[in-house]
C-alpha cells in the first residue's frame, strides 16, 4: 500500500526526528538523495550544466547542498536566488566551497535555465499555497521550454501538497524527488501531472507511519489479497449473484456493457432486469434475465443500477429500497433521491456511487472545473452528503468511504484511452460483481478501478479502444494481479 500524508503530519514527524539528530543531519540526508537522483538523470555528471532555482525555505537548502555535491563531481552549477537575503546560508556556503556560483542577473538567469542540462526546482516547499510568485514565473516557463531535465525538490513549486490543486503558474517537473513520505498532491491530478516521475528518498521518518494517511493507493499485492476466490464448496449462489438494472430502449448497449463487466467480476451469476434483455442474451447467454422488476427478479447479493436507465426513476427507487449493497451510476445518480441514499447509509446498508466529474458537479451544485481541480474535497463532500461510498472517476480516480472520513483511495492504474463511451458501464458492472462477492463498498470500488485501469492499459497498448475491448481484458488484468500473490 502506498500512503500519502498531510503537510502537518510530515512536519510533525520531521520535528520528532530532528530532535534526535545532529543539527542539519536531516537536510543532508535529503540533499544526498536528491544529488543521487540528479546524477542518475544526468548520466554523466562531469561537465554538465546545472541550474538551481533556489527559494527561501528548506527546499532551497536541499537544492544548494545537492548542487554542492554535483559541483564536487565536476558539474558546472549555478544558483539563481529568488530571495537573495533569505537563501539558506549553510547551503549557499557549501555550494561556493564546491566551486558553484550565484547568478544575480534575472535576464541572464532565464537564458541559463533554457540552456541547462538539468534544472533543480527548489523554489517553494510543501507548505506553499497558491501559484508561483511573479518573479519565479519566467524561470518556470524557461525550464519548461528548455533542453534540460527538470527535477523538483519534494514537490513541484506552485502545486498544493495536501490537495493536488494547482492555483496559478507552477513548475512542470520531469522528475520529483520526494523525501520521507508521499504527499497527496503527488498522487492526485492536476498536481500529479506536474510531478512527472516520482522518486522516493527515505530519510528516516518512521514515525509518520503511525499516523493516519490522507491518501492511499493500492498496489498489486493489496488487490490480490482482496480478490474473491471460490472454495471447494462454492456454488454460483455462494459466490454471489449481482443484479443489473440498466439500459433502456434508447441505450441498450449500456446494459450489455454493464453485464459484461459484471460477468468478469467474481460473482457466481448475473441477473439482468430491464428492457434490453434480448440484446444482453444475444451477447451473454449465461445471464439470468427477468422482466418482473428488481423486487421480483430473484435472489441477489448486490445491485447495479443506472447505466443507460434514461428517466426510469421507479426502477432506481425500487433498487434503493433493497437491503443489499447497491452501486449507482450514470442516470441512476440523477434519479436517486438524496434521502433514500442517506437512509441506506444510516441503516448500515452499503451504497457505492460512481460519478464522473460532470455528474459529481451536478450533484454538488458546482461547476465541473471545481470538481476537476479539487478532487479530494469533491469526493469527501459527496460521501458526506449522501452517507455513501463514492468513486469519483477521472484522470485520477478517487474513492472515499461513506461519510467522507478516513483515507481516500487513489487509483494508480489506467490510461487516457479509457475516456471512451461505455467504459464507465463496464466499471459499474465489475464493481457491482465485487460487491456481490462480499467486498466492502470502498474495497469493491478500489479493486474495480484498479482492474479496470489495468484492463484499459492491456487493451489500448497506445491505441484507441472500445469499451467492449476493456471488458474483454479484465480477466487478463485479474491474472496479472493474482500473479503478484504467488
Amino acid at each position: 500500500m502506498r500512503t500519502a500524508y498531510s503537510v502537518e503530519t510530515v512536519r510533525a514527524a520531521e520535528r520528532e526526528l530532528m530532535a534526535r539528530l545532529p543539527e542539519g543531519a536531516l537536510m543532508q540526508r535529503a540533499a544526498a538523495g536528491l544529488a543521487a537522483a540528479c546524477a542518475d538523470v544526468l548520466g554523466r555528471v562531469y561537465g554538465s550544466r546545472v541550474v538551481l532555482l533556489v527559494g527561501s525555505g528548506d527546499n532551497g537548502g536541499d537544492a544548494l547542498y545537492a548542487g554542492a555535491r554535483l559541483a564536487r563531481r565536476g558539474a558546472g552549477v549555478r544558483a539563481v536566488l529568488l530571495a537573495p537575503g533569505r537563501a539558506h546560508a549553510g547551503g549557499l556556503a557549501a555550494l561556493r566551497r564546491a566551486g558553484g556560483s550565484v547568478v544575480s542577473d534575472a535576464g541572464g538567469a532565464v537564458e541559463l535555465v533554457e540552456q541547462a542540462d538539468l534544472v533543480v526546482d527548489g523554489i517553494v516547499g510543501i507548505g506553499g499555497k497558491g501559484g508561483l510568485r511573479e518573479n519565479a514565473v519566467p524561470l518556470a516557463e524557461a525550464a519548461r521550454r528548455g533542453r534540460g531535465v527538470v527535477v523538483a525538490v519534494d514537490l513541484p513549486s506552485g502545486v498544493d501538497a495536501d490537495t493536488g490543486e494547482v492555483r496559478g503558474a507552477a513548475v512542470r517537473a520531469d522528475v520529483t524527488v520526494t523525501f520521507g513520505a508521499y504527499k497527496p498532491g503527488l498522487l492526485i491530478d492536476p498536481a500529479r501531472e506536474y510531478a512527472g516521475v516520482v522518486r522516493f528518498v527515505g530519510i528516516g521518518l518512521e514515525t509518520v507511519g503511525v499516523r493516519a494517511p490522507e491518501v492511499e493507493a493500492l498496489q498489486h499485492a493489496d488487490v490480490a489479497r482482496l480478490l474473491p476466490v471460490p472454495g471447494a464448496e462454492s456454488d454460483k449462489y455462494r459466490r454471489g449473484v449481482v443484479g443489473v438494472a440498466a439500459g433502456s430502449a434508447r441505450y441498450p448497449g449500456a446494459a450489455v456493457l454493464a453485464v459484461g463487466g459484471a460477468l468478469r467480476g467474481g460473482a457466481g451469476a448475473v441477473r439482468y432486469v430491464g428492457p434490453a434483455g434480448g440484446a444482453v442474451l444475444a451477447r451473454y447467454p449465461e445471464t439470468l434475465v427477468s422482466e418482473r422488476g428488481p423486487a421480483r427478479a430473484g435472489r441477489v447479493q448486490a445491485w447495479v443500477v443506472g447505466p443507460g436507465a434514461g428517466d426510469d426513476a421507479a426502477t432506481v427507487g425500487e433498487v434503493l429500497a433493497a437491503d443489499v449493497p447497491v452501486l449507482i451510476d450514470a442516470d441512476g445518480l440523477r434519479l436517486a433521491e438524496v434521502g433514500a441514499v442517506r437512509g441506506r447509509g444510516l441503516r448500515g446498508v452499503p451504497t457505492l456511487m460512481t460519478p464522473h466529474a460532470g455528474e459529481a458537479a451536478a450533484l454538488l451544485g458546482v461547476e465541473r472545473e471545481e470538481v476537476e481541480s479539487g478532487r479530494l474535497a469533491a469526493v469527501r463532500e459527496l460521501a458526506a452528503r449522501y452517507e455513501a461510498a463514492v468513486l469519483l472517476k477521472g484522470s485520477t480516480t478517487v474513492v472515499a468511504e461513506a461519510g467522507g472520513g478516513g483515507a481516500v483511495r487513489v487509483n494508480p492504474t489506467g490510461t487516457p484511452w479509457l475516456a471512451t463511451a461505455g467504459s464507465g458501464d463496464v466499471l459499474s458492472g465489475l464493481g457491482g460483481s465485487l460487491l456481490a462477492a462480499g467486498l466492502s463498498a470502498v474495497d469493491a470500488g478500489s479493486v474495480a478501478a484498479y482492474l479496470h485501469g489495468l484492463a484499459g492499459r492491456f487493451a489500448a497498448e497506445g491505441a484507441p479502444v472500445a469499451a467492449e475491448d476493456v471488458a474483454g481484458r479484465i480477466v487478463e488484468a485479474w491474472r496479472s494481479v493474482v500473479g503478484a500473490r504467488g
